[in-house]
């Protein structure tokens, strides 16, 4: 079902519906800033199960928490650097999604995460306002795994059928560029994907901090940048591959996966050798 989101008469009411959908352990596709996600509760196995079997994707592509506060880190996320801190708090809510190390102690799984998880906080109304009734969801692109990402409610519906229970309808996301995507699991914090945030603006409030790039052309691609990159060290060597917008796969030295088939060899930024 599509339930229209649009009217901020009904907004309420509306939220208070999928926040109910989400909590008897179901899905639901909603917008964010960027694309339309699909998501569940992040700590209910089974939904989150049921997230990626709407996908046709399997463990080894866990989906991305989104939250509804900054606050929301300190409990889902250890050994945070300040580097981390600083990007969230100038970049959140906005289109920047942080990798970092998961709290051990969490009753949830994701998939194949390497004991890391990306967060976002999303700088959309309506989907803020779900979050905060319900608490992270774990969210990726509302699409099959291989389609393009849905920008409206409709396009998400039409691939993901009846494995969605509801719909909501925020209106064309067709504008917008994917989030960038920070690795933040190490000493130096890296760029897997360039988005909407660009790697100059993040070093300006990093300071002496160094942010290395990812390989040329990841993320800047008009037709790809609904994509992720996810990286993975090796020698002198970066090891890419590109997924969807709102998830991250596979392995790299912080913990970050990537699928082996799916890997193409670039040679590194002089910032790496």
């Amino acid at each position: 079902m599509i339930l229209d989101a649009s009217d901020p008469q009904t907004r309420e009411q509306v939220v208070e519906q999928a926040a109910q959908v989400v909590r008897d352990g179901r899905v639901i596709v909603l917008p964010t800033d960027t694309v339309y996600g699909v998501g569940a509760d992040a700590f209910d196995q089974v939904a989150v199960a049921m997230v990626l079997a709407a996908k046709h994707r399997g463990r080894e592509m866990p989906p991305p928490v989104l939250v509804p506060s900054t606050r929301t880190v300190d409990g889902l996320a250890t050994e945070v650097p300040m580097y981390a801190k600083i990007l969230i708090r100038q970049f959140w809510p906005g289109a920047l999604t942080i990798i970092v190390r998961a709290q051990t102690s969490l009753a949830w799984d994701l998939g194949e995460t390497n004991g890391t998880v990306a967060l976002r906080m999303p700088d959309d109304l309506l989907t803020l306002q779900v979050l905060t009734e319900v608490g992270p969801m774990a969210v990726t692109s509302a699409n099959v795994t291989g389609q393009p990402p849905a920008t409206t409610a409709q396009e998400a519906q039409d691939q993901l059928g009846g494995a969605v229970a509801l719909y909501l309808d925020g209106g064309p996301r067709t504008d917008s560029l994917a989030s960038t995507i920070v690795d933040c699991t190490g000493e130096e914090p890296v760029v897997l994907r360039h988005g909407a945030i660009p790697a100059e603006r993040l070093r300006e409030v990093l300071g002496v901090t160094v942010l290395h790039d990812a390989p040329p052309g990841v993320g800047d691609d008009a037709d790809a940048v609904e994509e992720v990159a996810a990286v993975a060290s090796s020698g002198g060597t970066r090891l890419v591959t590109t997924t969807d917008p709102l998830a991250v796969s596979g392995i790299r030295g912080s913990g970050v996966s990537v699928r082996a088939g799916d890997l193409r060899s670039v040679r590194a930024p002089d910032s790496l050798q």
